[in-house]
C-alpha cells in the first residue's frame, strides 16, 4: 500500500492494476476483508474463468487451421505446421488441467471455431473456401488426439 502522509492509501483499480492486485492479494491474506475493493475483486475473479475459456478458442482456432492446411496442401506440410500442432494441443490440455470444469467446452466451441478456421485456412493456403467441408469433418477427439493428424 502506498503510504502517503503517514496513512496507507489504496491504489485505485484504474490508476495501476498491478499494485491494485498486490494489494488486494495482501488485504485478504491478512484478513482485512473490510478493506477489499469486492465489486472489481469480484469481476477480476469471473473474467478468469472467461480469459480460460477464450484461450481455448484461440488455441482450438490455431489449432483448426494447421489440421486442415495439414490435410488440404499435402506438399506443403513442415515441421513448423507439426510443431503448431502439438503445441496448440498442449497448451489446451495444460488449460484444462488447471481448470478441469472446461474439460467439454473445446467441445461445445468447435463448430463455430470450426467456421472461423475455415475461412482462414481458405486465406492461408489460395484454395477456395468451398474446398474445406462446411462442417468440421473430425471429432473433437480427433482434434485434441496429440498422435493424429488427418490424410
Amino acid at each position: 500500500m502506498n503510504k502517503i502522509f503517514g496513512k496507507s492509501q489504496l491504489t485505485p483499480y484504474e490508476a495501476d492494476y498491478a499494485r491494485w492486485c498486490s494489494e488486494q492479494a495482501s488485504l485478504l491474506r491478512d484478513g482485512k476483508l473490510e478493506a477489499v475493493d469486492r465489486e472489481n475483486l469480484a469481476e477480476e475473479i469471473e473474467s478468469l474463468g472467461r480469459s480460460d475459456k477464450r484461450e481455448i478458442e484461440s488455441r482450438l482456432n490455431v489449432l483448426l487451421v494447421h489440421l486442415l492446411k495439414w490435410q488440404h496442401q499435402r506438399d506443403g506440410r513442415t515441421a513448423s505446421w507439426k510443431a503448431t500442432i502439438t503445441e496448440q494441443r498442449w497448451r489446451i490440455s495444460r488449460v484444462i488441467e488447471d481448470s478441469p470444469s472446461l474439460a467439454s467446452y473445446p467441445r461445445k466451441v468447435l463448430a463455430g471455431e470450426y467456421a472461423l478456421a475455415r475461412a482462414a485456412a481458405a486465406i492461408e493456403t489460395g484454395l477456395a473456401e468451398d474446398s474445406f467441408s462446411t462442417e468440421c469433418p473430425l471429432s473433437i477427439a480427433q482434434v485434441l488426439d496429440p498422435a493424429f493428424l488427418p490424410e
